[in-house]
């Protein structure tokens, strides 16, 4: 009987894990459904690179090509609408029917909707898809000032390529430091002073009461009563796992839907992968992440058993004329020192150290200079023999380049 291995969602992990299923099976069907208009792309690109051609081959996963001569069938503008575990199939929106051997959900996340006074006002967004990046840059042509909700790196990222476009930026956050998951108090300042650098005022500490204006936006009001005008708001305050589909189902959910380390859900035949699925009640939501859960799943659902081990959370950081990189454990909490390397100015490099091994790191060094550090914690490297007291960072690293 012919084989028939369906996926819901086109992101990253989705198309890994065909690729995977591909590598293993030649002969089996294997559906992709996307909700968009358009093959699986790179969503990252959407607050990167918002002003470039969004809709260029560049942004894609993988080319048109790739699909066909890998006999993958990509179905765009293809929303499912029910999930039958019992009798395994699934149901698009035009009423069309597809069972299946195995299931797997990459339907992502949602951002996180900002819940405030004035929210349901004109000219207020947030970037998840294209549609929405079109939109955004459609409306901000004839605008000039914008105020952008968060201090992620997404919210981040959005703001600097909306300051690239010539337009006025200002950067609410309502936590006391920018990137607060993946920096420390001085390197988010000295980002912070970057970006003051070039033209944007931050607020810290800031918690919005309402946004101003009849129809359409004209400003926010905070707590304080101060206020802030502009035209626009683009806001990026985290995201929630798209769990919608599964609601009426027997797969089991907790924060998004629960598997194994093997990918695989309390049903047999379902697994699911990206920002959507839980392991070990954690939701990653990394690029990174996604792209090996979905290599995980791919080889689990041809019997090709692997198992997903956490990834090493990383952040590359490219915005404001900063290159800097958040590697591992950065939390001083959870180590038993730190080392900091800095010129008081604006190089800085700080290492988390537990049980005698670099367990994260944070450098505002230059994007490529994160691989050995990379490789140093992926390899647990003993930094026994070095003096830690006496020997800079740059000194600590040149050693441990002979160990790697």
């Amino acid at each position: 009987m012919e084989k028939n291995f369906v996926i819901i969602g086109s992101g990253v992990a989705a198309v890994n894990a065909a690729k995977t299923i591909r590598e293993y099976d030649k002969g089996s069907n294997i559906f992709i459904f996307g909700e968009e208009p358009l093959l699986p792309y790179k969503r990252i690109k959407l607050s990167k690179d918002l002003y470039s051609d969004l809709h260029s081959e560049k942004v894609l996963i993988k080319k048109k090509k790739w699909y066909q001569d890998n006999h993958i069938s990509v179905f765009i503008n293809t929303k499912v609408v029910k999930i039958n575990t019992d009798e395994q199939f699934i149901v698009t929106s035009n009423e069309a029917v597809f069972s299946y051997h195995k299931l797997l959900i990459c339907t992502g996340a949602n951002n996180r909707r900002l819940e405030i006074n004035g929210i349901n006002k004109k000219n207020i967004f947030t970037i998840r898809d294209m549609k929405e990046a079109d939109e955004l840059k459609g409306h901000l042509e004839d605008k000039e000032s914008v105020v952008t909700i968060g201090g992620g790196v997404q919210g981040l990222e959005t703001a600097w390529s909306i300051l690239k476009a010539g337009k006025k930026v200002s950067i609410v956050e309502v936590a006391p430091l920018l990137m607060r998951r993946q920096l420390d108090t001085k390197s988010s300042l000295l980002l912070k002073r970057k970006i003051e650098k070039e033209g944007v005022k931050v607020y810290l500490n800031t918690s919005i009461d309402s946004i101003l204006g009849k129809e359409s936006v004209t400003g926010i009001k905070m707590n304080d009563n101060s206020q802030i005008n502009c035209d626009s708001i683009v806001y990026s305050i985290g995201v929630t796992p798209n769990t919608k589909l599964v609601h009426d189902t027997a797969i089991k959910l907790n924060r998004g839907i629960v598997v194994d380390e093997e990918m695989r859900t309390n049903i047999d035949s379902v697994y699911a992968a990206g920002d959507v699925a839980e392991v070990n009640n954690e939701i990653e939501g990394l690029w990174g992440t996604a792209l090996e859960q979905g290599r995980v799943a791919g080889s689990n659902m041809v019997s090709k058993t692997a198992i997903y081990k956490k990834e090493i959370p990383t952040t590359i950081f490219n915005a404001f004329n900063v290159s800097l990189f958040s590697i591992g454990v950065v939390n001083e909490e959870q180590c038993d020192t730190t080392i900091v390397e800095e010129d008081g100015k604006e190089k800085y490099t700080r290492l988390f150290i537990k049980d005698n091994k670099i367990v994260g790191v944070i450098s505002l060094e230059g994007v490529t200079a994160s691989i050995p550090y990379k490789s140093a914690i992926e390899k647990h490297v003993s930094l026994e023999g070095i003096d830690l007291l006496n020997t800079n960072i740059s000194e600590i690293m040149s050693k441990l380049k002979e160990k790697i």
